[in-house]
């Protein structure tokens, strides 16, 4: 059966990087999708990818009957729900590739390491690997938390425009978790600016009275996720952040190198 020009060169036609151009057209459309906040029309794709209306349309319409993408009742795109499954388990492999890193980041310092997502308003942790210490900090894997009361939260949020960390504060109401806990966005996007004046996170009582994290993120990570270790109030001293941050610092380059491997999981 013969096809149309036009989709004999959309799939056919090899991009840049030497694979299919309709293939990295499509997930790139999805990467917008999700950068606009998971809803948007034809004309928005358009103007933000360069592609023409037509051709976006018949990438649309093939993720549509995949299920990666929806069509609302107003016309507008939303990301499908077959991509939470793909979602999910991406974040689970994500830990597993994380987990002989922050191995090393438990042998160099000595306390518990923890790899952690920004995923909506909250912070989900990935991966953990627990320090040898008898007194150690347990955080189970899954859990979510709001990202002002954590180092991983504020290390991420560091690097968001501050209207979207006050959107953020506003949604989730900044609660206390102890008397500690920063609860006003003023103070919040404060502390947002020593972060990245120093270059690491410091949750100091913010969680938990007694313990103290340290934080960094993943650089250019496919999705914004931050490492750190934590251990008592004790033990990760100021002296102690002095040696702890540059070892955070260099396993996060390396573990960002690593994820952005072509070739598969990290080799570690």
């Amino acid at each position: 059966m013969p096809t149309s020009s036009a989709s004999t060169t959309d799939s056919a036609r090899p991009a840049a990087s030497g694979g299919v151009q309709s293939l990295e057209r499509a997930f790139d459309l999805l990467e917008r999708m999700a950068d606009a906040g998971g809803e948007v029309g034809l004309s928005e794709l358009s103007a933000s990818s360069g592609l023409p209306l037509p051709t976006i349309h018949r990438l649309m319409r093939t993720l549509v009957a995949c299920g990666y993408v929806r069509q609302q009742p107003n016309r507008r795109y939303a990301l499908g729900p077959r991509l939470i499954r793909l979602g999910e388990s991406a974040s689970r492999l994500l830990g597993t590739w994380a987990r002989p890193y922050l191995a090393r980041l438990v042998e160099e310092t000595g306390e518990t390491a923890n790899m952690a997502l920004l995923d909506g308003d909250e912070i989900v942790y990935v991966a953990q690997v627990p320090s040898k210490h008898s007194m150690r900090m347990f955080t189970e894997v899954g859990r979510r938390v709001l990202p002002h009361s954590t180092g991983v939260g504020k290390a991420l949020l560091a690097g968001l425009p501050p209207e979207e960390v006050r959107a953020l504060l506003g949604r989730t109401g900044m609660p206390a978790a102890t008397e500690k806990t920063i609860t006003t966005p003023e103070g919040f996007l404060a502390a947002l600016e020593e972060v990245r004046r120093q270059g690491y996170a410091i949750d100091d009582n913010e969680q938990e009275i007694g313990v103290r994290c340290l934080a960094v993120p993943v650089p250019d990570a496919p999705t914004a996720a931050a490492i750190s270790i934590s251990g008592p109030a004790g033990r990760v001293t100021e002296a102690a952040t002095e040696r702890i941050v540059p070892v955070l610092q260099e396993i996060a380059r390396e573990l960002s190198e690593a994820l952005a491997n072509p070739g598969g999981g990290p080799a570690a």
